[in-house]
C-alpha cells in the first residue's frame, strides 16, 4: 500500500509541475529554432535546477496530502470537550471553545464530564464519555 501511495503522490507532483516542464521544453525549442547553442555546463546547471525544484516540491506538497483535515464535519470528530447541559441523551457541550448540541451514545452523561465527539451530522454531535487511561 505504501509503494501505491508513493506512487500516486508522485503523479500528484509531476502534474502540479507539468505548466513547468511545459515551458522549459518551449524555451529549448525557440532555443533549438534559432540555432542558440547552450554549453553543456549550463544545460547541466538547468537539469540540476530542475531537479531541485521538482524534489523540494515533492518534500513541501505531499505532507498536505496525509495532514488531517482541520476543517468541517471530519475535523470534529475525535475532539474532547465538556458536558455544559447533562446529556440524558440530549443536551449540550462545549467542544473547541463553542456550544453544541450533542447526544450520548452511551446513556447519560454530567455536567462537566469530559467528552469526546464521535460524529457530526448537521450541527448536532454525538459524543460518548472521555476514555480515562
Amino acid at each position: 500500500m505504501n509503494i501505491k501511495r508513493n506512487t500516486k503522490d508522485w503523479l500528484i507532483v509531476m502534474v502540479c509541475l507539468l505548466d513547468e516542464v511545459v515551458v522549459a521544453a518551449l524555451v529549448l525549442l525557440a532555443l533549438w529554432y534559432f540555432k542558440i547553442k547552450l554549453p553543456v555546463p549550463v544545460i547541466i546547471v538547468l537539469v540540476l535546477l530542475l531537479g531541485a525544484l521538482v524534489f523540494l516540491t515533492y518534500r513541501v506538497i505531499v505532507p498536505s496530502f496525509h495532514r488531517k483535515q482541520v476543517t468541517g464535519r471530519e475535523a470534529m470528530v475525535g475532539l474532547e470537550g465538556t458536558v455544559t447541559e447533562s446529556l440524558s441523551p440530549g443536551g449540550v457541550v462545549r467542544v473547541a471553545g463553542e456550544y453544541w448540541q450533542a447526544t450520548s451514545v452511551d446513556g447519560n452523561i454530567l455536567v462537566g464530564e469530559e467528552i469526546e465527539v464521535v460524529t457530526s451530522v448537521k450541527l448536532k454531535l454525538t459524543v460518548k464519555p472521555k476514555e480515562t487511561e
